[in-house]
């Protein structure tokens, strides 16, 4: 067994006169091996990435259960949102010198003192975060190392400041610790639906790949092993000879893959994902799963060598192979795409977002196996299709005829090609679902649209208006109050909220029309969900009561108060998205009741663009810092925000799209290359016998094409099939983008013809008559 290996080993890298294909084939499947095993690698690593972060946030849980001999530190979380971004600043004030210092800081700051993240102080330096600097100030004195941060793309900040100041905010805590057992990493319902597909998508066509880099070259290496036979080694010893040769480039492979995993690994530090960055060090795969890589990944190589001599009988005299193959075994590939689509459309039963752990098993089994189903399908589709096609052009009776004699190697190769269009489907489909659920252009905008809101207690709030009176761009400053309220002894039925303002500050927020003080109005519901019963809405006349909850989150009751007979009604598209389902109460309809525990904003209304009325604002309330909160209106700042996760979220699907069809693409370039120089005989005959080069280059294409074509059809009935579910149960609007299912099929058929084009040189120097001499 040891000399038979290292036979193989020897042919893998010579071999005499073809000794340069025995070293593309070698190539080619070290490049493939290479490329799954850096893919497998990384998502080896998924559970001690999750487990570190895990561990990490958990340590940094602060306890504020008292302890002896420990003084307490005063901690309050601050967000800061300049309009583009968000920075979560830690205010912090040590009661004494045996106060406990937060994970990742060497020492407590001092009052006027910041520590920073990497990610934040990168941040603060850019013109977008100017206004979380100014409102900020200190000194940068430190930085927040690994033990303080989740992620490594975390903006945390921790300002310093007197205990006298934070002792008597309502959200400081009294920390005496920090620290607590880890809650363990659970599956989360979307992630697994879109992982699956996303694991399937990029898997498969890799492993297509490395099955045909096996198979290159098989007429030459069967000749080598007659030869062998001839010298009196056995059947059993061909085939340990055949697998060793396909066992250097999977050994080759396996390590070129873990170099690239360890070269790639510190620039996964300087990947941003939708502000996510990840530790390089943290991704560290399990030693078991580096075992089962190490094995199966060769294992696959050797075993589609091994598994390709399977209808190959290999004599001392020449090479037979069946002349009829066996008849499919259908059963196993109808079940997988049956099981698959049935797990889909199982989910249909569910309700929308339901969040359910089985639905969202369902979803990613159901997905992956419909996949891999249409995938297996494939090459009985092409084989149905090519039996009953009868006469046409030369060209294309060529290639149908030999389509007719072995489908199936090229349906394998074209299967990759059908799970990365029906996964971009799913992928791009889902992306422009969420990015059009609320169009910007769909939102009413005021005369004088509001740009910010500041929160605060009273005192702080009139500061605040103090501060902002005279500003230059700032137009107007409107108090109002927001509270919660639900129908008069009715705990647990319908609730709404009730903005009370002037109707200036109403005005703002909708359409008012003719206003009054003592005027209500109710906004319609939200956009889209004209199914809300209108019985769901306060009528007028209802008494209703104003409520708040306490600290142990039940419900504490207020004021009762009755609505007048004569509220106005105005439809959601007359007013700001963020008071839909609202009231809006001018101070003289509630007759001298006060709601308890409302909260008190300040809107704030200006001149010009709202980016620049919302700095203005920020400017000018800075000397408060964290004793007022002020954010931007929640429309265009999530609406850029979302249209920033959109593109980037396109960005990355399509150079994900992009390479792995670039392998499927590749694995369709070797599998023309190996049937040219397999069929150079006959194709030389041809050529002798008058048949032009344009016919044989023609049907060289169509040998391509028409698989391809098959595959597009299943790809996008697949696509689809996995979308619609997927879209229903997360409860978005159907949105077929038919210019880009159109895309990724052009990207298929450009895919067929760049291959094609490749394989043209090769055509011509083998149909020369040189290659009709025989030796």
């Amino acid at each position: 067994m040891i000399r038979d290996l290292l036979l193989g080993l020897r042919l893998a890298v010579g071999g005499g006169r073809i000794s340069g294909q025995a070293l593309l084939r070698l190539a080619m499947t070290t490049l493939g091996v290479a490329l799954v095993v850096a893919v497998l690698l990384p998502a080896a690593s998924i559970n001690t990435l999750v487990s570190e972060q895990d561990a990490r946030q958990a340590g940094q849980v602060p306890q504020t259960e008292t302890r002896p001999g420990v003084d307490p530190l005063y901690r309050m979380d601050w967000f800061i949102d300049s309009g583009d971004d968000y920075l979560h600043a830690v205010v912090v004030a040590p009661e004494g010198p045996d106060a406990p210092v937060p994970p990742g800081l060497e020492r407590v700051p001092a009052p006027g003192e910041v520590v920073v993240s990497p990610a934040a102080a990168d941040y603060l330096a850019t013109p977008a975060g100017e206004l979380a600097r100014a409102r900020i100030g200190g000194t940068v004195v430190g930085e927040v190392g690994k033990a303080g941060l989740g992620m490594a793309g975390d903006r945390v900040v921790y300002v310093g400041d007197t205990a006298e100041r934070l002792k008597g905010e309502e959200y400081a805590d009294a920390v005496y610790g920090f620290g607590t057992e880890p809650d363990g990493f659970a599956v989360n319902v979307t992630t697994a639906a879109l992982v699956a597909p996303v694991a399937v998508i990029l898997l498969l066509p890799l492993l297509i790949f490395v099955t045909t880099a096996s198979r290159m070259g098989a007429a030459q290496r069967e000749r080598r092993l007659a030869a062998l036979r001839l010298l009196g080694v056995s059947g059993r010893q061909v085939r340990r000879i055949a697998a060793a040769e396909s066992l250097v480039g999977a050994v080759a492979g396996l390590l070129l893959g873990g170099a690239l995993f360890l070269l790639l690994r510190p620039l996964i530090g300087d990947l941003d994902l939708f502000g996510m960055r990840f530790f390089p060090e943290d991704f560290v795969p399990a030693w078991q799963l580096v075992v089962l890589i190490a094995v199966l990944v060769p294992g696959l190589a050797v075993g589609a060598a091994i598994f390709g001599l399977r209808r190959t009988i290999v004599e001392p005299l020449g090479v037979v192979r069946q002349g009829k193959p066996a008849r499919r075994r259908m059963w196993w590939r109808w079940a997988v795409a049956v099981v698959g689509g049935l797990l889909m459309a199982s989910t249909l039963l569910a309700e929308e977002r339901s969040n359910a752990e089985t639905v969202g098993l369902a979803l990613a089994a159901g997905s992956s196996l419909l996949l891999i189903g249409v995938a297996a399908l494939l090459p009985w589709a092409v084989e149905k299709f090519v039996a009953g096609l009868r006469g046409g052009t030369p060209a294309w009776q060529f290639a149908v005829r030999r389509l007719q004699l072995e489908s199936g190697t090229a349906s394998r190769v074209v299967s990759g090609l059908v799970v990365v269009l029906a996964g971009a489907i799913l992928i791009q489909t889902l992306v422009g679902a969420v990015s059009s659920t609320e169009p910007e252009d769909s939102r009413w905008q005021a005369a004088t649209p509001i740009s910010a809101q500041i929160a605060g207690g009273d005192e702080r709030l009139g500061e605040a208006a103090r501060l902002l009176a005279g500003t230059d761009g700032i137009t107007a400053v409107h108090e109002v109050v927001r509270a919660p309220l639900r129908a008069a002894g009715d705990e647990a039925g319908l609730h709404w909220q009730a903005v009370i303002g002037d109707c200036a500050a109403l005005a703002a927020q909708a359409e008012l029309g003719t206003c009054a003080d003592g005027d209500v109005f109710l906004v319609g519901g939200l956009r889209g969900q004209e199914h809300v019963a209108q019985s769901a809405e306060p009528a007028p006349g209802m008494p209703v009561r104003f409520y708040s909850y306490g600290g142990d989150g039940e419900q504490a009751d207020g004021p009762q108060w009755t609505l007048p007979a004569d509220v106005r009604r105005i439809p959601a598209d007359k007013a700001m998205r963020e008071v839909s389902s609202t009231l809006l109460v001018t101070r003289g309809a509630l007759g001298g009741v006060s709601p308890s525990d409302a909260e008190r904003l300040l809107y704030v209304s200006g001149t010009g663009e709202p980016a620049a009325v919302f700095e203005a604002a920020t400017l000018a309330v800075g000397p408060l810092s964290w004793e007022v909160d002020v954010r931007p209106t929640l429309g265009a700042s999530e609406s850029s925000r979302l249209d920033e996760a959109t593109r980037t979220m396109r960005g990355l699907l399509l150079v994900a799209s992009i390479f792995v069809l670039a392998v499927a693409a590749l694995s369709l370039l070797m599998l023309s290359i190996e049937q040219i120089v397999e069929r150079r005989r006959p194709l030389a005959a041809l050529s002798a016998a008058g048949v032009p080069m344009s016919v044989l280059a023609r049907g060289s294409l169509w040998q391509n094409a028409i698989p391809v074509g098959i595959g597009v059809v299943l790809a996008v009935v697949a696509g689809i099939g996995i979308t619609l579910p997927t879209l229903r149960y997360a409860g978005l609007g159907l949105s077929l983008d038919a210019g880009l299912i159109g895309m990724v099929c052009a990207a298929a058929v450009l895919a067929v013809l760049v291959a094609t084009a490749l394989t043209l040189p090769l055509l011509r120097q083998v149909t020369k008559l040189d290659g009709l001499r025989a030796e």
